[in-house]
């Protein structure tokens, strides 16, 4: 396009209501009311002294930033973080053969359990042996699955909390593992949106909750495990595809358009959706409307350098796996992550093994050759993270979580399955403050229930958010009753 048809800048004729808008007085004055009031900061009486988030800690953080590896459809505990030798022992048995009989007696089985479907998932009583084997890690003697071994060389800076439980025994509970909130309850803020909520922004040139990978399918949660819900939808996830040669095409303005034509097309539409913002101050999407357009602009020029893996070095990029056709999706992903975080991205979320339906990692036939896969496709990429971000310096500064939504039962399911467990399972952090070289909590001889310091999904949540600066009591908002398992307490026998 020449010079001659770019279009004229558009004019700046002022009417009455954008003037009073513009200077603070007339409609603006009301809009401004209704927003303070909306935010809590104009009924500090009404609300016991309650004000929203200013952005900054309410106690001194351990860390900055969170890299959150969500494994969908429920990673094995006994394949992974607590290998049970027991089972082997005892596989083919079943429990009333077994020495484990009164594991079924256990009041855990019932008290508990929130079933979707009643009796879907019941107990399979004969025990299955181990599919993979396990062996002793670092200083510290973790008990580590062979399938992690690139994970396990970094033993003695996990954390393996080998006690969670949580209420749902179907995929439900990928949401509930985000929210806190049982799938029958409905959808809530996700600790991603609690952190941006809490927190704000590092760089106000990339979204501060990023989510990569497929998120989990409608069926288990859909959009909700990253949503924001009554935080509001600009405290929501940003999905970015990690893709170097064309990174978000959707931001890009395209080859006929001039920089200076979007530009002013964006100062064109946000001038027009904020008066609309005058007329409708507490339409929530509109708000978050206009936080976007502003984002996507500033997005084209630093999301592009955030994928340009080509800066950095060819050793780099064969730690995350990018040089292997298994483990280059994830890697390209675990690097994004950590460039991201370096630049100031408070939350990166990545979805692994989501299929459309209850996910990749749910295991009810072809255990081994599944889990197996899985793992060879992640180990080496998070093992990759975990050394990169020590190398340099930002270990300390970044929590790294690896979760799933439950574990899988003791029991076959099949000849070569194991189905849904709430009961016990879990969950792996490193870095941001947290002791290194640990397994804390623990499970029954054969995996079964949470028996040791357990902990509910919330408690991750609580540890997550204070190790942000932030304590989770003050961040519920006014009209939106928190149940006190919402809040979940920090784990504080983890934290350094």
């Amino acid at each position: 396009m020449s010079a001659s048809r770019r279009p004229a800048p558009v004019p700046h004729h002022t009417s009455r209501r954008a003037f009073l808008a513009d200077v603070g007085m007339g409609f603006t004055g009301v809009a401004l009311g209704a927003m303070l009031a909306k935010d809590g900061v104009a009924r500090a009486e009404s609300t016991n002294g309650w004000s929203p988030s200013t952005g900054q800690p309410h106690h001194r953080p351990k860390a900055k930033s969170v890299i959150w590896i969500f494994l969908v459809g429920g990673m094995s505990q006994m394949e992974s973080f607590d290998p049970k030798p027991e089972l082997n022992k005892w596989a083919g048995k079943t429990f009333e053969e077994s020495p484990y009989k009164s594991t079924l007696e256990s009041p855990y089985l019932k008290k508990n359990l929130r079933e979707l479907v009643e009796g879907l998932h019941k107990v399979h009583p004969k025990l299955y042996e181990l599919q993979v084997g396990y062996k002793k890690y670092g200083q510290s003697g973790l008990e580590i699955a062979d399938w992690w071994s690139h994970t396990a060389q970094h033993a003695d800076d996990l954390a393996i909390v080998r006690s969670m439980w949580t209420t749902d025994n179907n995929h439900g509970a990928q949401l509930q593992f985000h929210t806190g909130r049982h799938v029958l309850e409905g959808q809530y803020p996700t600790i991603g949106s609690w952190v941006h909520y809490g927190l704000g922004t590092l760089n106000e040139n990339l979204p501060q909750f990023v989510v990569m990978g497929t998120p989990i399918a409608d069926c288990c949660g859909g959009i909700g495990a990253h949503g924001a819900n009554y935080l509001g939808p600009e405290h929501a996830g940003v999905q970015l595809a990690v893709d170097p040669k064309n990174p978000l095409p959707f931001t890009s303005p395209g080859p006929d358009v001039y920089r200076e034509e979007q530009a002013d097309s964006f100062a064109l539409l946000g001038r027009l959706n904020r008066l609309s913002a005058v007329e409708y101050p507490d339409d929530q999407a509109l708000t978050a409307r206009i936080k976007s357009y502003e984002l996507a602009y500033h997005m084209q020029t630093a999301v592009p350098d955030v994928v340009d893996f080509g800066q950095e070095t060819q050793a780099t990029q064969e730690r995350y796996g990018l040089n292997n056709g298994t483990t280059k999706v994830f890697g390209e992903q675990c690097l994004a992550a950590r460039r991201m975080v370096e630049k100031g991205v408070r939350f990166v979320q990545i979805f692994h093994g989501s299929n459309g339906g209850a996910g990749a990692w749910d295991a009810h036939g072809g255990l081994k050759a599944g889990h197996s896969s899985l793992c060879g496709q992640i180990d080496q990429p998070i093992a990759g993270l975990i050394a990169d971000l020590k190398q340099r310096g930002m270990l300390d500064e970044t929590l790294i979580v690896i979760g799933t939504e439950f574990g899988r039962t003791p029991g076959a399911q099949g000849s070569d399955g194991r189905d849904h467990h709430p009961y016990g399972f879990s969950v792996v952090l490193a870095g941001g403050g947290i002791k290194g070289g640990i397994a804390h909590g623990a499970t029954d001889e054969i995996g079964f229930h949470a028996v040791e310091d357990r902990h509910y999904v919330t408690d991750i949540h609580a540890t997550v958010l204070h190790q942000l600066g932030l304590d989770p009591r003050r961040l519920e908002i006014p009209g939106r009753k928190r149940l006190d398992l919402d809040f979940g307490k920090p784990i504080e026998a983890i934290l350094a």
